[in-house]
């Protein structure tokens, strides 16, 4: 990417961080902690990796995209209205009753919803990259976990799966950032070295820094050129949770509680202060 399509792309991820704050702020609950951490990769996966449409959701020969991390949906619902699926004006609807934005995605009421998900493990239990694989080689399937989501035994069943089946159009990408709800993953339940465990059931392992876009780019880069040999290939997304506002950084109360209004206004205040600076680097840049 250019250097004008790297800063477009952080604008884009700090718009999908103000909507995750209004989304929460407006449903007076949710998930903002891991959404904010999953920012960037979903920002880099809905606006330069997968093959989708926004007026044709249902494109079959499209790539997919499953939350297994069901409980981030704030954040998926807000790149998703970035990327013109639905209103951006109907995030703060989160939650709320006869609301389709609702505390998990369900596919069958949310345009770019592919899976419904939000059991913990499910979501990359779904088989959908091997349905992919008979169907069209050409459709990847990616999927991003928490870290303290990997604690399901469920997950590393579907690890053995996609290994058995040489599921190298599957993308598994794990948000390390951590913290879960009850406190530091390390604590609750250490799943390290996750890198030599994941090498062990058979994947492509890529670590990389899941809050920068520039080692994202090379992460998908790898993935891309890993097609025919066999391996699925798993991120070890290195992320900060809450990161973009200040006070949910590396705070394990924010992940699952809703910003009242004086956090909202504080939030927001630095997220558009990020969005100020950068937009004036365009400015430079575009001359």
């Amino acid at each position: 990417m250019t250097k004008q399509e790297m800063l477009q792309l952080k604008m884009t991820a700090t718009r999908v961080r103000m909507g995750i704050i209004e989304a929460t702020h407006g449903g007076k609950s949710g998930h903002p902690g891991g959404s904010l951490s999953a920012a960037d990769v979903l920002t880099y996966l809905y606006f330069k990796e997968m093959q989708i449409d926004p007026q044709n959701p249902q494109d079959p020969d499209r790539d997919r995209f499953v939350l297994s991390k069901g409980h981030a949906a704030p954040g998926l619902y807000s790149v998703l209205a970035e990327r013109g699926f639905f209103p951006v004006a109907d995030l703060p609807t989160l939650r709320r009753s006869g609301s389709y934005l609702q505390g998990h995605p369900n596919m069958n009421t949310v345009p770019g919803v592919d899976m419904s998900t939000g059991s913990l493990g499910q979501g990359v239990s779904a088989g959908m990259a091997l349905a992919a694989k008979m169907k069209n080689p050409d459709i990847n399937v990616y999927t991003l976990l928490g870290d303290g989501e990997i604690e399901e035994g469920e997950c590393w069943e579907a690890f053995m799966f996609a290994n058995h089946y040489k599921l190298d159009n599957l993308c598994i990408m794990i948000d390390v950032n951590g913290l879960q709800i009850d406190g530091p993953t390390a604590k609750v339940m250490n799943s390290e070295p996750l890198d030599q465990k994941m090498d062990a059931f058979g994947f492509n392992t890529i670590i990389c820094n899941g809050n920068s876009l520039a080692d994202l780019e090379q992460a998908f880069i790898l993935f891309d050129r890993s097609h025919g040999s066999g391996k699925p290939t798993c991120f070890l997304l290195h992320t900060t949770k809450g990161l973009g506002v200040s006070f949910m950084e590396n705070a394990v109360d924010w992940h699952g509680k809703a910003p009242n209004d004086a956090e909202y206004d504080k939030a927001m205040a630095e997220l558009r202060a990020s969005y100020e600076v950068m937009e004036k680097e365009a400015e430079r840049i575009n001359g």
